[in-house]
């Protein structure tokens, strides 16, 4: 969390390539790939790391624990209408609220929110928005 925390800040003050360097450091040792524009809370755990992914634009709030193998990552880019090429530079990662538990090698993929007090069991799979407390485990 520290090298995120050091990265995230790095890249709110415009510094290039230094952040995700350091977010690939910390991959390499730890098997935790926080990107580092995702904005994370305090009071933030991760329970046995490896295999976490955390993505850009990811929006995590306080008092969350993460365990092994979770995936907050983006579905495939959308395509302008257009040209039919990926538009890119929009939030495609989850908002997850305060106090949420997310359980080993959930996945959850998209702009959705997991609502805060909300729990999401191991092994789920998720592209839809949570109710504020609600368990999920299928």
């Amino acid at each position: 969390m520290s090298s995120y925390r050091i990265a995230h800040a790095l890249l709110e003050m415009g510094v290039p390539l230094i952040p995700r360097a350091i977010s690939e450091l910390a991959h390499g040792e730890t098997g935790v790939d926080i990107h580092p524009g995702a904005t994370i809370g305090s009071r933030f755990a991760i329970d046995h790391g490896t295999g976490v992914v955390i993505g850009a634009t990811c929006i995590i709030g306080d008092k969350v624990k993460i365990y092994q193998g979770v995936t907050l990552g983006a579905r495939s880019f959308p395509l302008d209408d257009a040209t039919g090429l990926p538009v890119k530079g929009i939030p495609r990662h989850p908002i997850i609220g305060d106090n949420v538990i997310i359980y080993s090698n959930a996945t959850i993929l998209g702009r959705v929110t997991i609502g805060s007090g909300a729990t999401v069991g191991a092994n789920v799979w998720l592209t839809h928005d949570v109710a504020p407390g609600a368990t999920v485990y299928k």
